[in-house]
């Protein structure tokens, strides 16, 4: 296993286990199974565990197994403190406390605010008096490092990114969204800052190797190197120096045998022209399924309305490059969640928009059709009562 530093110079894992998939069993977590996987990967070098408090199951699970291995003070512990549902600075104690209990530890390695996507998330726990409690945890040594992990734009990550002396951060990143979430803009930014940047869904749910058209599966069964859709989109990764550690939600030994053995080979800088030219091939044949030619590239922005173009597009998109409830659930969290939402029906037609797109997309007929697609009635209902919880007073 290789490794890479933190912003402490201690040596984080190339490769995390995430957590959040472990297989079922019943009602609850494969406990026997996921032990086994745990394990193997800690005996490999794994040594970045990445959790959550709205994991089903998964802060007891690992608490458990890590105890009963006597393994804990041997690795670093991440979870998330669920920010979304904390209404007053008595209930971020709680949840913290609550985590640890979990998890069997009176500290936590790695904390994150949870799923920020909007810099009001964050101005509301800095009212709550969130610099304060951290400051206290991290005295005490109960929090060893304190970061975020992010789902929106690549310029609100920059805001929030600025926003505060974070020791780490984790975005949603890989050879698709790479113009899109945070993106190469933002694991640059937080590259020039020293920041170390976990990485999540490195393989799109799976969907970087489940769901790939015919043609990308040809492209990667045609690679004179012999490597698999998963080790290709890891070794995108890994090629780029920013990048610290890419958790994998790994559910056989197999795989974490697998990662592990790219993880122990990879080099940053290593990708030849040719590797990138294949990487690219893959993405044109997945981008065929594209319903907009959007690239992310921004142009378009700001709408004097507010509307979120580039992720509109890319959640309308995602409906029929992956599927319609992963499009929508990620229009719902990154653009209809924000406290200023980013709606494609805030649009007036007032086409400033078009004229700055390279692509000469017709955006304002997109943006009806996107709506349409992605925001039915019910979930405009379901839309308007979350934000209702989130936003109360």
């Amino acid at each position: 296993m290789k490794y890479r530093k933190n912003r402490q110079g201690g040596d984080i894992s190339l490769l995390g286990f995430g957590c959040m998939r472990f297989t079922r069993k019943g009602a609850g977590i494969d406990m026997e199974k996921a032990e086994k996987e745990i394990m193997r990967a800690y005996e490999l070098g794994v040594n970045y565990y990445d959790t959550a408090y709205i994991y089903p199951g998964s802060e007891v699970a690992i608490g458990e197994i890590f105890e009963k291995n006597h393994i804990r003070e041997k690795i670093q512990v991440a979870t998330k403190l669920p920010q979304y549902l904390i209404a007053n600075k008595d209930a971020i104690e709680k949840y913290f406390k609550e985590q640890c209990s979990r998890l069997r530890t009176n500290y936590i390695d790695y904390y994150l605010m949870h799923m920020l996507s909007d810099i009001n998330a964050w101005e509301k726990l800095k009212k709550l008096g969130i610099e304060e409690w951290i400051a206290e945890k991290k005295a005490s040594g109960e929090i060893k490092h304190i970061g975020f992990s992010f789902h929106g734009n690549s310029e609100m990550f920059i805001e929030i990114l600025n926003a505060y002396d974070w020791d780490f951060c984790q975005i949603q990143y890989n050879y698709l969204d790479e113009v899109s979430q945070a993106g190469r803009k933002g694991l640059e930014a937080a590259g020039e800052k020293g920041i170390p940047v976990i990485i999540m869904e490195p393989l799109r749910g799976g969907k970087l190797v489940d769901l790939l058209p015919e043609k990308a599966k040809k492209l990667i069964a045609e690679d004179e190197k012999h490597r698999s859709a998963a080790e290709l989109a890891f070794r995108w990764l890994w090629d780029q120096p920013q990048v610290t550690c890419v958790l994998s939600g790994m559910n056989s030994v197999e795989m974490v045998e697998e990662n592990c053995r790219v993880a122990s080979e990879v080099e940053a800088g290593e990708f030849t022209e040719k590797d990138f030219q294949l990487i690219d091939q893959i993405k044109a044949s997945i981008n065929e399924r594209l319903k907009v030619g959007c690239t992310g590239c921004g142009y378009c922005m700001p709408c004097p309305k507010g509307v979120d173009i580039p992720s509109t597009f890319r959640c309308y998109n995602a409906m029929y490059m992956d599927n319609k409830g992963t499009g929508r659930q990620e229009f719902f969290r990154i653009v209809g969640m924000r406290k200023e939402p980013g709606l494609p029906s805030q649009c007036i037609e007032c086409g400033k928009c078009e004229s700055h797109c390279p692509q000469h997309i017709n955006i304002r007929q997109e943006l009806k059709n996107a709506d349409k697609a992605l925001n039915p009635f019910y979930y405009k209902i379901a839309l308007a009562a979350a934000r209702k919880f989130l936003y109360r007073k």
